[in-house]
């Protein structure tokens, strides 16, 4: 019992990078991710293109194949960053360019009278997108949005490849020194925990903004 727990507190040690990783990067891939969808849709053709571009680079490429051109190629043309610096770069761009095609989605869906209403109040286009288009694209993309978190907690795993202790490095390091596989059954519990309790929050979110949908 006490051999268990003692792989239980290596892990979660482990588990606070996972978590930071994950933390950080929905908190600014989020924002990121509208203010990218609605310079898609501002109708500005430079910035559009440029947008589409990178949201086309970063989901057409694997997020593995992102984290090892931030934490290789970078250096080599003189930008160094710290190891987890790195990763939330690359974790931050990929899944701001898989959120901002969820929002611009949502926002296509809004019914264009709506956009005419506003313009003739006279509200700017970033009144109209603030106060009327978004707070009802926030109730449409919130199953895509969960969806897309759940594979962010799946996708911390793959820190793995830049020698970072995260939880799975932590249960392959005891794994490879015990020859027990109990830290994968472990890490596997934490995963679904972790997912268990975002899945929750998703529904009781989708909930609350559902009955102003009636």
């Amino acid at each position: 019992m006490e051999h268990l727990l003692n792989m239980v507190v290596q892990m979660l040690e482990g588990s606070q990078i996972t978590l930071e990783i994950f933390a950080v990067t929905l908190v600014l891939a989020l924002p990121l991710g509208i203010l990218a969808a609605m310079g898609r849709l501002s109708g500005i053709r430079p910035l559009s293109r440029l947008l589409e571009l990178y949201i086309w680079v970063m989901r057409g490429t694997p997020l593995m194949l992102q984290l090892l051109f931030v934490y290789f190629a970078l250096p080599m043309v003189g930008i160094r960053l710290p190891d987890i610096a790195a990763a939330l770069l690359a974790f931050i761009l990929n899944y701001a360019a898989y959120f901002a095609e969820i929002f611009r989605a949502g926002i296509q869906s809004v019914p264009k009278g709506q956009y005419e209403a506003a313009k003739t109040l006279g509200m700017s286009y970033g009144q109209t997108m603030r106060r009327i288009i978004l707070p009802q694209v926030v109730r449409m993309v919130l199953p895509p949005v969960s969806n897309e978190t759940i594979n962010l907690v799946k996708d911390t795993s793959l820190i793995y490849i830049l020698a970072m202790n995260d939880l799975l490095r932590v249960a392959r390091t005891i794994v490879q020194r015990e020859f027990d596989m109990t830290p994968f059954v472990i890490a596997g519990i934490f995963y679904l925990a972790m997912t268990a309790v975002l899945t929750w929050i998703f529904k009781r979110l989708e909930v609350h903004y559902g009955r102003y949908a009636k």
